[in-house]
């Protein structure tokens, strides 16, 4: 049995340049974090006892005589990547629900690819974890997704992470003191707006409109490196990373129209009336979780404001996704089994060495 824990994230500045159709022509950069909240997959080689052929567990239970009959598209997709065709039990759990702007959909892939590679007697470095992610979410599924959500999962940490013209993507850990980051999560609060419905739909209208949006996604890109220069030094004010979040809150709303709605913009009002200095809607829109930077000594007054929203406590996490267990199982003897005499064989029990991000 595998099991694997991969952090969801929260991006603060540069999301909509990490979308292939802009980085390949201008680049592109997000600062983004993972969080304590994570995605737990269990997958396991299944014994040929069983009616049916693999058994997948979601949101809903799928049990199918052919891993071609996955009707999960990242599940099925993942298996036939890494050739995956005999018997197979997936579970999935998480701290938050996804269609919540964290990063849920790639922090699935990121953790089943990782799982699927140990249950192969394989390692796979966060490198090219991200990588697979990406070629099977992007080409495989053809989803519209960017290219941060894979690596934040894969990496973990408070990173800058930036996407060259060739494809390469770089990876470097913001540089500053550890109390800096710190001080950072005292101004931070995540409030639950509600499920976004339009997620994928927002996401497509923003990858259709990106070469129209040039002037917004320039302003984007450079407010990344200001972000970045705001929490290296300590001499300057962490108010103004606040104030920074404000200013990209209002150029991401001109990208569509669909980023927002009324009841989101009253939220955020109402953020900004109780003495949040800043915002984000966190994903694509349309809902979701919405982040506010507020100082510490007004906190109690956004939470009396928005009493109505669920506040989720969270803290950073430095860590990426891992195999947090590994135990090999026995491989049944398939060949015996129209005799219904099931004989096994010890598999190769070499260890699979895990690091921590």
């Amino acid at each position: 049995m595998i099991i694997t824990r991969t952090p969801l994230r929260i991006s603060f500045f540069g999301g909509g340049t990490d979308y292939p159709v802009w980085y390949r022509e201008h680049g592109g950069a997000v600062l983004a974090t993972t969080i304590d909240k994570c995605c737990y997959i269990t997958c396991r080689q299944l014994p040929p006892f069983f009616e049916y052929h693999s058994r997948i567990s979601y949101s809903k239970v799928e049990n199918v005589n052919s891993n071609d009959a996955i009707e999960h598209p990242s599940v099925r997709a993942c298996l036939q990547f890494l050739k995956i065709d005999g018997g197979i039990e997936i579970h999935h759990v998480a701290d938050l629900p996804a269609r919540t702007g964290l990063g849920t959909s790639s922090a699935f892939t990121v953790g089943l690819l990782l799982g699927l590679h140990a249950l192969k007697n394989q390692m796979r470095d966060k490198h090219g974890l991200a990588a697979d992610a990406i070629h099977v979410e992007q080409h495989l599924l053809q989803e519209a997704v960017g290219s941060q959500d894979q690596v934040s999962a894969a990496y973990g940490g408070f990173n800058r992470i930036d996407f060259h013209a060739d494809d390469t993507i770089e990876v470097n850990r913001v540089l500053t003191v550890p109390t800096r980051l710190a001080e950072l999560e005292q101004h931070l609060a995540l409030y639950f707006t509600g499920f976004s419905r339009t997620a994928s739909e927002i996401a497509r209208e923003q990858i259709k409109m990106t070469p129209h949006r040039k002037k917004e996604l320039d302003i984007m890109l450079q407010m990344v490196d200001e972000a970045e220069a705001i929490i290296a030094s300590s001499s300057h004010p962490l108010e103004d990373f606040g104030r920074l979040l404000h200013e990209s809150w209002k150029v991401k709303r001109t990208l569509t129209q669909s980023i927002s709605n009324a009841s989101i913009d009253e939220i955020y009002e109402a953020g900004r009336s109780a003495g949040a200095l800043g915002g984000k809607l966190l994903g694509a829109g349309g809902g979701g979780f919405m982040m506010f930077f507020v100082p510490p000594e007004r906190r109690e007054a956004l939470r009396a404001r928005l009493k109505k929203l669920l506040c989720i406590p969270f803290s950073f996490s430095k860590r990426g996704s891992q195999v947090v267990v590994y135990e090999p199982e026995e491989v049944y003897d398939k060949s015996l089994t129209a005799e219904r005499c099931f004989v096994y064989t010890q598999s190769d029990r070499t260890s699979l060495s895990v690091t921590s991000a």
